[in-house]
């Protein structure tokens, strides 16, 4: 069965030999011009041309009125939890499956996470088990929502989109809402997805998105914060750029800002990115319908997209039997020289967050054990 699940991958790249990555980049369209172009107009750092054209491209992609370029998805989170109003010592609701940057954003906040399981459908953050987590331990008190067994203030909710799978967002706002958490969504995986007709990132207060050298359209390093909010929209600007007031030349910061605004050589290559993103998820729509009916003919279960929800499959997921079934598989594969990856690790399961606040993990122990990535990258066309 590896045997034939490498030779589809390879056929279905049109790749009979060499390495076949697990996302990598692809630069079609006008991306060496507008580079050229931001180089020759010497506006190579945070201020330029391309800079405000990639927020207002994000504002036509995402809907959302306001948008503030970062300079990666950790920036981002990190800003926009602090914009959410989260103080240090208090706590932050996200899910144990999710990249680490989500959970180091939340530290670097100087508050804890506080872990709630994960969907097997989704991936993502689970709204019956946030339910039953918020009835256990949640207390409101004068509009605010306290852990009554550690005290600490839940601050926020940082739900995750897994590898560009849309979470039942709605309902995690409803729940959240009922007990006053203001949701920081992590879409950094999900540009161009959307639920119920609206794009991921625009369910809460903020959200955030990942332009990094693997996702589904990059700018090499870059970030996004998102939101309707005028005033959040307003003060994320003015925190991204060191908090400086605006003059024509004196230097006037009125409170701690952050230096978070994203390069205009950075921006250009968004720019040229943005323009390709309805024709790269067509393209990595058309290659997950490959790959669903490959694996369903052979009773292995490809994860799809939920009733209402339309993926942008950054990362093709499948399920496998079990650890060993998985381990052996990217043993095989990876031998081969198609790279394959497994889920992260847990984040429950590392050093520096296994002692923060969790709750019952099942659903994500259950996924940590079978989940496996396949190469996902744009393909030629065909």
């Amino acid at each position: 069965m590896y045997k034939e699940i490498v030779g589809f991958i390879r056929a279905a790249f049109q790749q009979p030999e060499g390495f076949i990555a697990l996302h990598e980049p692809k630069f079609l369209g006008n991306e060496k011009k507008y580079l050229v172009d931001a180089i020759d107009s010497t506006y190579v750092s945070s201020v330029g041309q391309y800079v405000n054209r990639f927020e207002e491209q994000m504002k036509q992609i995402t809907g959302a009125s306001h948008v503030v370029a970062v300079v990666n998805g950790t920036c981002a989170l990190h800003l926009a939890l602090l914009l959410a109003g989260v103080e240090p010592g208090e706590e932050v609701i996200t899910q144990p499956l999710t990249f680490v940057a989500t959970v180091n954003a939340i530290k670097h906040a100087n508050a804890s996470p506080h872990f709630v399981d994960v969907d097997k459908d989704t991936l993502g953050l689970s709204p019956e088990k946030l339910r039953i987590q918020l009835a256990a331990v949640a207390q409101v008190k004068d509009g605010k929502c306290f852990n009554k067994i550690t005290g600490r203030r839940i601050a926020a909710c940082v739900p995750m989109h897994s590898f560009g799978f849309p979470l039942r967002i709605d309902e995690v706002i409803e729940i959240c809402s009922q007990y006053h958490i203001p949701v920081v969504e992590d879409s950094t995986e999900s540009l161009g997805a959307s639920y119920k007709g609206r794009a991921t990132g625009t369910f809460g207060s903020l959200g955030t998105f990942s332009f990094n050298g693997n996702k589904t359209v990059t700018s090499g390093a870059g970030g996004a914060i998102i939101t309707n909010d005028e005033v959040l929209g307003k003060r994320a600007k003015h925190l991204s750029t060191t908090a400086k007031l605006p003059h024509a030349w004196e230097f006037v910061h009125d409170e701690v800002g952050y230096n978070y605004r994203m390069p205009n050589l950075n921006a250009a290559l968004a720019c040229a990115q943005l323009e390709q993103l309805e024709s790269y998820i067509r393209n990595k729509r058309s290659l997950a319908a490959e790959y669903r009916s490959f694996f369903k003919e052979r009773g292995i279960p490809f994860v799809d997209e939920i009733a209402g929800a339309s993926a942008n499959y950054w990362l093709c997921t499948i399920l496998l039997k079990d650890r060993a079934d998985r381990d052996a598989f990217l043993e095989y594969v990876n031998g081969r020289q198609v790279m394959c990856r497994p889920a992260w690790t847990l984040m429950t399961k590392l050093d520096m967050f296994k002692n923060d606040v969790a709750g019952d993990l099942t659903n994500a122990s259950w996924l940590e054990d079978r989940i496996v990535n396949i190469p996902s990258s744009v393909r030629p066309p065909l």
